[in-house]
């Protein structure tokens, strides 16, 4: 499903030269023009199954006490039928319609507000910023204002919560499955419109890609860089908000439940609430480093990402805060250091590794990483309107050490944060198990399309860097 904040090669400055003459080869890179068996078959699985994964998450956390096993025990016992499961779930409400509505028109407008945070805040790189080149040759503006809307997202929370009183700081945990029900109709709803835009009215045709098959197309999406107007850019707008804008708001209503219910927050969910806070800020702070990810630069916009967005993300990124209203864990203070310390190492992996690559592109390679100049690899691709681009690979500090090293550091993080809700239940290791999958997946997916678009020079840079996450294991 859909992730926050993935990395692509390491890549640094681009140049490019025109090539003459009609006969250009077409680029590559970029998701398939063809399916696979295989592929088919896992898009057709998550069509099926992924709703029901997050919703049999969650419910087990509101009928069964967190445990995953007992339902599925229940059921194929016959103790209990998929009607009583049902019948016990609260049913959706104009109160969840109304928050979850009013919720997501509050960020299209802040999405669509002039940044002027970056004006304010030094080394911050907010407004105006150019994304990379499309497969088609096509270069796009985003105005990146994610930390702006965060802030001012967060500002009205916490003057609600201590001043004003419109509403309960446990609104979302109290509202939180009728707003699974609104999630997934913006999902949908979202999924449905961007496929049907890519026939009737795409924003770059040349950067749509049909394989002809209606499952494929439907999930990984048809349109590179699907738009309304000049601004409101879909794949930008869902992947970092409301889904990332509310992961920490929805962390904080888990801590004022626990505080409601158990006149107290355990160490475990401050825990859980800086780690990820830390995360999150992180993802604001560089959102226009952001614009050079796959998530960005490679995927296309469809049912993977609109419906993963506005569902798999939020539901299944704040299980540890969840799991932690029904079971609370006060951990032992060494053990609550040594998981705050796997996480700010786990964090400094990833933000270093990111920042060698951000400043290795951002100077051309005239920088020290690590006290000397960095090695790197030339390389060149082409897009599909004929022109020829020059990078290149870094192989130096972390990026000598391993392929995708930044993903190291996340599914550390990843781990921290399972780490804090103790051992009793499996539930809250789902994000870890989730995220390596996603991540290894992610790595042979990105090194397929690196191999497409930079041929030789690919298999050269992996000569190099012989290992894609743990230096001799994989």
């Amino acid at each position: 499903m859909a992730s926050h904040k993935e990395s692509k090669c390491p890549e640094g400055s681009t140049s490019k030269h025109v090539i003459n003459g009609a006969g250009a080869p077409q680029a590559q890179w970029g998701r398939a023009w063809k399916v696979d068996w295989f592929s088919l078959l896992s898009v057709i699985f998550l069509l099926l199954f992924a709703p029901f994964i997050v919703y049999y998450l969650i419910m087990s956390c509101d009928q069964y006490n967190c445990s995953l096993t007992t339902p599925a025990i229940d059921f194929f016992t016959g103790k209990t039928h998929l009607s009583n499961i049902w019948n016990r779930m609260p049913s959706l409400t104009w109160t969840a319609v109304s928050l979850y509505i009013s919720w997501v028109l509050f960020q299209v407008v802040l999405y669509m507000l002039p940044d002027f945070v970056h004006k304010l805040i030094p080394r911050y790189r907010g407004g105006l910023q150019e994304g990379t080149v499309t497969p088609a040759g096509v270069i796009l503006n985003y105005e990146v204002n994610g930390l702006q809307a965060w802030l001012i997202t967060h500002a009205l929370w916490f003057a609600n919560a201590y001043h004003f009183h419109w509403f309960s700081p446990t609104i979302i945990f109290d509202n939180w499955i009728p707003l699974l029900l609104c999630a997934n109709i913006l999902g949908y709803t979202v999924s449905i419109f961007v496929f049907v835009k890519a026939y009737w009215f795409p924003t770059n045709a040349k950067d749509c890609k049909f394989t002809g098959n209606f499952f494929y197309d439907f999930m990984m999406g048809i349109e590179f860089n699907p738009r309304l107007g000049k601004w409101f850019d879909f794949k930008l707008f869902f992947n970092g908000r409301p889904g990332i804008v509310a992961w920490t708001l929805i962390n904080l209503s888990y801590a004022a439940k626990q505080k409601e219910l158990y006149g107290q927050i355990t160490n475990s969910m401050i825990l859980v609430n800086v780690l990820q806070g830390l995360y999150v800020l992180d993802f604001f702070w560089n959102e226009a480093w952001y614009l050079k990810t796959i998530d960005i630069c490679h995927d296309h916009f469809g049912w993977y990402l609109g419906w993963g967005d506005c569902v798999w993300l939020p539901y299944t990124y704040t299980l540890q805060g969840l799991y932690l209203v029904y079971h609370p864990v006060q951990l032992s203070t060494g053990n609550a250091v040594g998981i705050l310390l796997l996480g700010l190492v786990s964090y400094y992996i990833f933000r270093m590794t990111n920042h060698q690559k951000d400043l290795f592109r951002r100077t051309d390679g005239n920088c020290k990483i690590w006290g000397t100049k960095p090695k790197y690899v030339e390389c060149s691709y082409m897009s599909a309107d004929g022109t020829k681009y020059y990078s290149k690979l870094l192989i130096s500090g972390f990026w000598g050490v391993a392929r995708h090293f930044n993903y190291t550091g996340d599914l550390l993080g990843s781990l921290a944060y399972c780490l804090s809700c103790g051992f009793e239940h499996i539930l809250p290791y789902f994000y870890i198990i989730h995220m390596t999958i996603l991540l290894v997946h992610r790595c042979i997916r990105d090194e397929h399309r690196c191999s497409s678009k930079y041929g030789k020079d690919w298999k050269q840079y992996c000569d190099v860097v012989s290992y894609r996450l743990f230096p001799g294991v994989f």
